[in-house]
């Protein structure tokens, strides 16, 4: 193709002088950024004619200077810079809508960096199953101490012919030589002190009546109308009164063992049957006397715990809030749990207003609890501050101990002994909550709950999943 003319001739005239022409283009060049800078100067207010004052030209006075900076001008300045956020790339969204969980909520959170790497409404308060059991061991830590005992008493009646038997809140008295607790007290050897008792305190007049005194609190408030009796009957729940012998078992060898409808009645027969006295008159009431004629101790409660957890004893978990309401000045009924638990864990520095407390053990579907609180308190508890590692210790295993002990099987044995955590499950949730040592070497605490009307035993199977998912991600896992 032929160059145009005007073309021909420029370039022409290029090659001939090629420095004149190297030199005109760079002043050219030097002009428009001079230029440029004179206008954006004035643009900004940068340089210090902008800085001056100006004349006003209506009034002739002297205008304020144009701000400068951005402080100036008003606008907040941040006095650093934010950082780079991590991207997380490792997402666990599949397994977290596995159709078996149903009503799914959850949270986990890096323990160490106290950052939220997961939640599905984390936030929201709903039923928790046994998880609540870690909370109510927490709160016996905190209002009774590792050390405290739950007593038995046996105290001078009203008339030197009688005795009473005074329930301090032991579920694990044992009326046989068998029973589910270890070192649980025996009714034989508190029958035994208080007869030797009664008798040097009133030789030669033999004791005719035996008054059973249940009142630590209401012996009426012993059963939560939401509780369905089927636990009763088949065995995982007895009713909740202070005075009972061996959790009120039919089988005091067996953990799961139908309970009866009258504890108390059970506890004084069996008393009545220690002392050798079969033909006493046995009456329901309250002591009037002070005076201690025997009693028998519990193990402590750094001993209870463990039991209640790896087991999940729901009446262990329902005396032991009972008595945490008791001690804290809350007198001991149901309602009272409400103030009374709560109470108790303010000492951990977890915020506790959105806590719905129903029972101790986690079996009422009204009880309220976020997954995030539960995650926060799990925090304090890995730690193990404030006799808390007495908890950490107690949590079933994955694959190994307690109510983990057969799952995490299959594909999920991956995560066998790296979830440390409470199980829940009552007839419309599974949950579980606790601490995740997940593979890269990140400590986590999490909360799930799979809730739903019909919800099915797979469930379990699904939180496995999910949790070793988690475990899998460590803290790459992504909030997505």
């Amino acid at each position: 193709m032929t160059p145009h003319p005007a073309r021909k001739g420029l370039s022409g005239a290029i090659r001939k002088h090629p420095t004149a022409w190297l030199t005109g283009a760079l002043a050219v060049v030097f002009l428009m950024l001079g230029t440029g800078a004179v206008f954006a100067g004035a643009a900004v207010g940068g340089g210090t004619p902008a800085a001056e004052a100006e004349v006003t030209p209506d009034t002739g006075e002297s205008a304020a200077p144009t701000p400068t900076t951005e402080a100036e001008a008003g606008r907040s300045v941040p006095a650093t810079l934010p950082g780079a956020t991590r991207l997380r790339t490792c997402s666990v969204a599949g397994p977290a809508s596995d159709p078996r969980l149903m009503g799914f909520k959850g949270y986990v959170m890096n323990a160490t960096t106290g950052e939220v790497l997961f939640s599905r409404e984390g936030d929201v308060p709903n039923r928790t199953g046994s998880v609540m059991k870690v909370l109510t061991a927490s709160a016996a830590l905190s209002a009774l101490g590792p050390d405290y005992r739950l007593t038995t008493k046996v105290v001078a009646g009203a008339t030197p012919n009688s005795i009473v038997l005074v329930g301090g809140g032991d579920p694990t008295l044992s009326a046989s030589g068998s029973s589910v607790y270890a070192g649980a007290p025996k009714i034989a050897d508190l029958a035994a002190k208080a007869k030797a008792a009664h008798d040097a305190a009133y030789p030669g007049t033999p004791i005719t009546e035996v008054v059973l005194d249940a009142s630590y609190w209401n012996p009426a408030d012993k059963w939560d109308p939401i509780w369905k009796r089927t636990e009763q009957t088949i065995g995982y729940h007895s009713e909740v009164t202070a005075l009972m012998v061996d959790g009120d078992r039919a089988d005091p060898a067996r953990n799961t063992s139908p309970r009866s409808t009258d504890p108390v009645g059970r506890a004084g027969t069996a008393f009545v049957a220690a002392l050798g006295l079969p033909g006493v008159t046995v009456t329901t009431g309250t002591a009037s006397s002070s005076t201690v004629l025997a009693e028998v101790q519990s193990q402590p409660v750094s001993s209870l715990i463990p039991f209640m957890l790896l087991t999940s004893d729901n009446t262990l978990a329902e005396m032991l809030a009972r008595v945490v309401s008791v001690k804290s000045g809350f007198g001991g009924s149901s309602a009272s749990l409400q103030q009374a638990i709560p109470a108790a864990l303010k000492a951990y520095g977890v915020p506790v207003d959105a806590l719905t407390i129903k029972d101790g053990s986690g079996l009422s579907e009204a009880n309220a609890v976020p997954p995030e609180y539960v995650a926060k308190l799990m925090v304090k508890v890995l730690a193990g501050g404030q006799n808390l590692s007495i908890v950490y210790n107690a949590l079933p295993v994955a694959g190994k101990s307690g109510s983990l002990a057969s799952r995490f099987t299959g594909g999920n044995s991956v995560a066998g002994g790296n979830v440390i955590a409470k199980t829940g499950w009552i007839d419309t949730a599974y949950t579980l909550g606790g601490v995740i040592k997940a593979a890269d070497g990140t400590p986590l605490t999490f909360a799930f709950y799979a809730i739903g009307s019909g919800i099915q035993e797979n469930a379990k199977v699904a939180i496995d999943t999910l949790a070793t998912s988690v475990y899998s991600c460590g803290d790459n896992l992504a909030n997505i």
